[in-house]
């Protein structure tokens, strides 16, 4: 009896080590087909792989690398063509801009900007630091602090604004009103440009910017009429033209202008500017003072 025990256990030794054999080779084929897919995978994956790591590494084919520089040279033309769009309607150009951070955590960051740019003939360079809170649904930004410095010019009329927004730091009306400044500055250069033009001999200026513009009767050295066209801003950013008429008529010369009155011409003109504007009543006044005939 117990040798027939003996026999039955050895059986299923037998048995179960067949059957273990059989597990490992069936393990052992799973994992070589497991290995044979990721070779495969690795070996689909490789190209887009080598084309990713040859653009970083700078290794791109001839075909890639022409694809990549159009693309760049595209974007590129974009944000030349936007940019130009941009100064069109603003009328300003920047020329550069850096930023530099101060101060950065999780709670509180600062960074100093410089931006320099031109708008018509005036040129300016503006610094300011901005404040970034953080916390909160929205994070709160602030300039604290600001300053401007504009090129060579004649800016005595717009030199205390600029002392009242750098103690505002309104970002948004210094530009504002550096725009609507240039635009009134421009209107005085091509008048007077457009008056010297006319009446080449008669009328001058001093220089592109000038204020001033004179015009005087050939025959009558002595006689002068000043015109003086000031842009005046006030610390507000309030932007107002002021033209003046000023004369210099000799005593002897008042004779030689028969029907045309010479006095009261500073109120006359001032009369003549409110219907008719600058260039007109300026031409008005030429004209009555027969300082130029048809």
């Amino acid at each position: 009896m117990e040798e027939q025990l003996n026999e039955e256990n050895t059986e299923e030794v037998m048995l179960l080590e067949e059957n273990i054999r059989r597990l490992q080779a069936e393990v052992a084929e799973l994992q070589g087909q497991c290995q044979k897919h990721q070779k495969e995978l690795t070996l689909h994956s490789s190209q887009p792989m080598q084309h990713a790591l040859s653009l970083v590494c700078g290794h791109t084919l001839q075909k890639d690398a022409h694809v990549v520089l159009s693309s760049l040279r595209e974007e590129v033309e974009q944000l030349q063509e936007d940019l130009e769009h941009q100064s069109n309607i603003n009328g300003i150009s920047l020329r550069s801009f850096t930023a530099c951070t101060l101060e950065s955590s999780d709670t509180k960051s600062v960074e100093q900007i410089r931006v320099s740019g031109q708008c018509s003939d005036l040129k300016f360079e503006v610094e300011f630091e901005l404040s970034e809170v953080k916390g909160g649904e929205r994070p709160e930004k602030s300039i604290t602090s600001f300053n401007v410095v504009m090129g060579a010019g004649d800016l005595q009329n717009f030199s205390s604004f600029l002392s009242g927004v750098e103690e505002s730091k309104d970002l948004l009306l210094f530009f504002r009103t550096l725009r609507t400044f240039s635009d009134r500055m421009d209107e005085r250069r091509r008048a007077f440009q457009h008056f010297q033009t006319k009446y080449e001999g008669v009328v001058c200026a001093p220089g592109d910017n000038s204020s001033l513009l004179t015009f005087h009767h050939p025959d009558l050295p002595g006689c002068i009429f000043l015109v003086h066209w000031s842009v005046d801003v006030s610390k507000e950013g309030e932007v107002t033209p002021k033209v003046d008429l000023l004369t210099k008529i000799p005593d002897r010369a008042l004779q030689l202008f028969q029907s045309q009155a010479v006095s009261g011409a500073a109120e006359a003109f001032h009369s003549l500017l409110r219907l008719l504007g600058p260039e007109a009543a300026l031409d008005e006044v030429i004209r009555a003072a027969g300082l130029i005939t048809d």
